[in-house]
């Protein structure tokens, strides 16, 4: 019987989110020219074996199923999707891209870094390789397995606020998979011409404190208090109805994300576009 033992050396979640957290260390300290850009970009893109690989790590880590049965067929169907992926070739690409990561960085540095739903991104490796094995370990299979069934089922009443929120949080999820390589693909693109003070402040946050919750928290809290109190003092000063309602449906998501146990990836987009919003705000009424 063959088992599998987790390796976050070979865990394409793990490597992706390695490098995210790389890139946006670089934008805060204002790297130009990230090498993680450039991995990412080399390794990930649209016709590579590793994004598909990503893709079905991000399906089983970002979606939610209202009942058990729900999850259960949910990854039996992905686990049957991902065996029909060139395993040989994902195996040389991801060989590549261990190479590339030790050829620019520090491993033990690079490596050192703590990230979240590390158990569920494990959980999620160890599934697929043993997926691909002949001879699997039912009990290894199973830990897995029920490890990932209970990450992805979510009762409904704990995964609604609003009907207008979940359609907020489906969008964003859909372009958003993981935090910081959208963000700062924006940034990249223009969108933003840099990240403010606040969005700064909150990323660093984001990353030293990715282990501990509660400081993450603390200054999540602090940023929406901020950010609420920026958008509802000059929310009398917009004279567009629609631009109104619109900004006040941003401070309810807010307060509803300031409710929340804990402190997602999607959430933190979400607060960091607050943050460029209020500054945009602000300097249109001022």
């Amino acid at each position: 019987m063959s088992k599998v033992k987790h390796s976050k050396f070979k865990n394409t979640g793990v490597l992706f989110e390695l490098l995210v957290r790389q890139i946006t260390n670089d934008a805060i300290n204002d790297v130009d020219n990230s090498p993680a850009v450039k991995i990412v970009r080399k390794f990930f893109n649209g016709t590579s074996m590793l994004k598909k690989d990503l893709n079905f790590y991000q399906m089983l880590k970002t979606e939610s199923m209202a009942s058990e049965a729900k999850a259960n067929k949910f990854v039996d169907i992905v686990l049957i999707e991902h065996k029909n992926l060139n395993q040989a070739k994902l195996k040389s690409e991801k060989y590549n891209l261990i190479r590339e990561i030790k050829n620019t960085y520090d491993l033990d540095l690079f490596f050192s870094t703590k990230i979240s739903d590390y158990k569920v991104n494990a959980s999620i490796y160890s599934l697929f390789e043993m997926n691909s094995l002949k001879s699997k370990s039912p009990l290894k299979t199973m830990a897995s397995r029920n490890t990932l069934v209970e990450h992805i089922f979510k009762p409904k009443a704990k995964v609604l606020k609003s009907d207008k929120l979940l359609e907020t949080y489906k969008a964003e999820s859909e372009d958003v998979r993981l935090l910081t390589y959208n963000i700062l693909l924006e940034k990249f693109n223009s969108k933003y011409d840099g990240l403010n003070k606040g969005q700064k402040a909150l990323l660093k946050n984001y990353i030293n404190n990715v282990s501990n919750t509660g400081k993450l928290k603390e200054h999540v809290q602090l940023a929406i208090s901020k950010i609420t109190k920026s958008l509802g003092a000059n929310l009398s000063k917009v004279d567009d109805k629609v631009i109104k309602v619109k900004l006040q449906e941003v401070i309810v998501q807010l307060l509803a994300i300031n409710e929340s146990k804990t402190i997602k990836d999607v959430q933190v987009l979400s607060i960091m576009r607050a943050h460029e919003l209020a500054q945009e705000v602000y300097r249109v009424v001022k």
